[in-house]
């Protein structure tokens, strides 16, 4: 498998790609606050709450690229 000449590069999404992380930072942080109240402090805890945060970057690249790194004309 090849990535994309662009994978490395800044893609601007579009304003529907916008959209779409803004919803999924809001759901993401939701998630991330009902687990920090749920879970007791400890390692376990840090490392859920860092995975939380590394899926939602990886949410934008779901949202804006194909998998080989092309941009997403349209989105999913």
């Amino acid at each position: 498998m090849s990535l994309h000449p662009s994978t490395f590069e800044y893609l601007k999404p579009t304003v529907a790609q916008q959209n779409k992380m803004g919803m999924a930072r809001t759901y993401s942080a939701n998630y991330a606050s009902n687990l920090e109240q749920l879970l007791p402090d400890g390692p376990d805890k840090t490392y859920i709450l860092r995975r939380v945060r590394e899926t939602a970057m990886w949410i934008n690249v779901a949202l804006t690229r194909e998998a080989d790194g092309a941009p997403r004309k349209d989105g999913p």
